[in-house]
């Protein structure tokens, strides 16, 4: 891999390590979990049920990922049991804002998404069988 100092960051090429960072901020858990905690502070087990679905392990796996980036911030207390919460690094929020955006954009044309499912579907339906004509 080419040293990132020499070159631009550029999305769409292979070897880019923006690729694996966006991989993690806009993946199903990422998104999710990352505008959850524009809310505020979170444990483990309060964003588990405030990202309904998801489970234990692929929350851990993400949050670890948010974290690596820069995106997440953890902190552990040394309690009996460990008390660990999550919040945004700047980074992270100034991120968490712009997902924000694009999940109020669904939201809002979600009526749009439906109907065009449901075009999408009926297109795509086969056709029944016509009667053979005697």
């Amino acid at each position: 891999m080419e040293d990132v100092d020499q070159q631009y960051p550029d999305v769409f090429a292979r070897a880019c390590p923006s690729r694996g960072a966006l991989e993690h901020v806009t993946g199903r858990w990422g998104i999710l979990a990352m505008v959850a905690l524009r809310e505020g502070t979170f444990r483990f087990n309060a964003l588990r049920r405030r990202v309904d679905g998801v489970s234990e392990k692929m929350l851990a796996q993400t949050l670890q990922g948010l974290e690596r980036d820069g995106f997440v911030s953890r902190a552990a207390q040394p309690t009996i049991p460990p008390r660990v919460e999550y919040s945004l690094t700047p980074l992270g929020r100034a991120t968490a804002e712009r997902l924000a955006g694009l999940v109020e954009l669904v939201e809002g044309r979600l009526p749009e998404v439906l109907a065009a499912r449901a075009a999408y579907d009926e297109a795509k339906r086969p056709v029944a069988a016509e009667p053979a004509q005697r």
